[in-house]
């Protein structure tokens, strides 16, 4: 299962997220959802520092599966937030599709 946690501000600002695991849905290569989750995170990431430059820090372990950090080193612009909430809302429509056996994510305050 690939896991999301998206950490937030009481205000519902994000600070951080992770994705972590591999979905498991079928066989490398031709996992859907695996493709899914990643073009959704790995969009999300691009956009904030290329389209945005917003300050960013990513941590994209390969070695270990390929599961991604990110960390917000100040407050987004509210295109960049924009970008987490259509994040969110794509990883929930996956969710709802092919079920929580192969994706969960979360918010946490913090």
């Amino acid at each position: 299962m690939t896991r999301v946690q998206i950490f937030t501000t009481r205000d519902g600002l994000c600070r951080s997220f992770t994705c972590k695991g591999h979905t498991d849905y079928t066989t490398e290569g031709a996992d859907i959802v695996c493709a899914g989750v990643s073009a959704i995170v790995i969009s999300t990431i691009n956009s904030l520092e290329d389209l945005l430059h917003e300050d960013i820090e990513v941590d994209y372990d390969k070695v270990n599966g390929g599961d991604i950090t990110v960390n917000v080193n100040r407050d987004l612009s509210e295109k960049g937030q924009f970008l987490i909430d259509h994040m969110i809302y794509g990883l929930e429509w996956i969710q709802r599709q092919y079920g929580r056996k192969y994706l969960s994510y979360e918010i946490k305050e913090v």
